[in-house]
């Protein structure tokens, strides 16, 4: 019986590692995660996608206060053949999170048999529901057979995981067409949220950068509600440059991966994914130095 769990997680290892694509996270969806940032996510597609057109960017006051924006695009990449989702959520969102988790991982609201932040659930509807579904469904409808990719960052990531769930559970597209991968995504949603989304199938990686801190919060020690990670993880433990060596972890909340270590953990490895800074990068069109 031991033998028959190991050989299983074994399989499972392999498989997940021969399917997760560091070409189309680091050159595709990457790319399209710093445009996010920006006003004008058609400079980065220009720069390096020549083969995706942006269709769409939905921008809206994301909060009560209406204080910061959450944003989302949709694009279509006709040499992939796929639809890209793509969101941002506020910009204030990292300072928030240096002062403090408490206004976001509160107790979580239903969705998918479970429960999400309502930071993140709210972030996510009022960019969904603000145009960006409309603009998914005639897409989508547009191009049937395409495949559907899901991405964000950070707060952006969390987003992407809701948007996956909501497409995939409503019938928008198939989970078996779909892929989402996130980088540094915060913890979601609870266990009952984390299990109801695995279930769906949809293939998902999330991408975690050395001692980036937003992935470990809520802290596991310190998290009242319970609030998990889905799977799988995909950990690089350097810089992240072209042909970094990196490590999936099956499972939901692996402890091997980036939470092998929770020492020296950093803002600015949050900031920085395949060896550019997010917002420079934005910025800069998507032109590496």
């Amino acid at each position: 019986m031991l033998f028959l769990k190991a050989f299983t997680l074994l399989a499972l290892f392999a498989t997940a590692s021969a399917d997760y694509s560091d070409f189309v996270a680091r050159n595709i969806l990457w790319p399209m995660c710093a445009a996010s940032y920006s006003n004008h996510p058609e400079n980065c597609i220009a720069n390096r996608l020549p083969n995706t057109k942006l269709i769409k960017q939905i921008t809206v006051p994301c909060d009560s206060a209406k204080s910061d924006d959450c944003s989302g695009f949709i694009a279509v990449d006709s040499k992939e053949k796929a639809i890209l989702v793509i969101f941002r959520g506020t910009e204030g969102f990292v300072q928030l999170l240096q002062e403090g988790t408490s206004e976001i991982f509160t107790a979580p609201v239903k969705f998918l048999g479970g429960g999400v932040s309502p930071y993140f659930f709210n972030a996510f509807n009022q960019v969904w529901f603000g145009g960006l579904k409309d603009v998914f469904l005639t897409v989508r409808n547009t191009n049937p057979t395409f495949k559907v990719w899901v991405t964000g960052h950070s707060l952006g990531g969390s987003m992407a995981n809701i948007a996956a769930a909501t497409i995939a559970s409503n019938g928008y597209a198939a989970a078996a067409n779909m892929l989402l991968v996130t980088m540094g995504e915060p913890r979601t949603g609870n266990a009952a949220f984390v299990k109801a989304y695995d279930a769906l199938n949809i293939e998902s990686y999330r991408i975690t950068h050395k001692h980036d801190l937003v992935p470990h919060l809520p802290p596991k020690l310190v998290n009242l509600y319970g609030y998990e990670h889905h799977k799988t993880e995909v950990f690089y433990d350097d810089d992240m440059t072209p042909g970094a060596d990196f490590k999936v972890c099956v499972g939901d909340d692996s402890d091997k991966c980036s939470s092998a270590s929770l020492l020296d953990v950093s803002i600015n490895d949050h900031l920085h994914y395949f060896n550019v800074q997010v917002l420079d990068y934005a910025a800069s069109g998507c032109v590496s130095k």
